[in-house]
């Protein structure tokens, strides 16, 4: 299996590709960890219980029209639908496409001291299932 350096991906929030705007994303999935220990057992027992997620983002910020701040901006306190992939290839078993429904429950539309690069992170969490498309 080849390793992948991520140069090509793309990212859309609610349809708008920022790919070109985006220094960092991430998908994360996690599933409670239940125990069903029962009397008699010697070591504790585990089973998947619900799962959640996140999307966590890293911008360079863009004031233009159709770009980071007026895209996010809006969003603000309603949910809305996040897309990822590595490249810019159709959707494959090799070029998975992850999206999931997120609540823009945070945004800093200004971040950063003297001299810096003009960035804002978020981390957002999904609202139901991230899910992965192949075609």
């Amino acid at each position: 299996m080849a390793t992948i350096v991520l140069t090509d991906a793309v990212v859309t929030i609610n349809s708008v590709d920022l790919s070109d705007h985006i220094t960092k994303i991430t998908f994360h999935g996690e599933v409670d960890d239940v125990d069903n220990t029962a009397f008699g057992s010697q070591w504790r027992t585990r089973q998947g219980g619900l799962k959640d997620g996140s999307v966590e983002i890293e911008f360079n910020q863009d004031y233009a029209s159709a770009k980071v701040d007026a895209t996010v901006w809006p969003l603000f306190g309603t949910t809305t639908t996040v897309t990822a992939k590595a490249t810019s290839a159709a959707n494959s078993a090799t070029n998975p496409q992850y999206s999931a429904s997120v609540l823009v429950r945070e945004y800093s539309p200004l971040d950063g001291s003297v001299g810096d690069l003009n960035k804002t992170s978020v981390s957002w969490p999904t609202n139901g299932a991230i899910s992965r498309a192949t075609s």
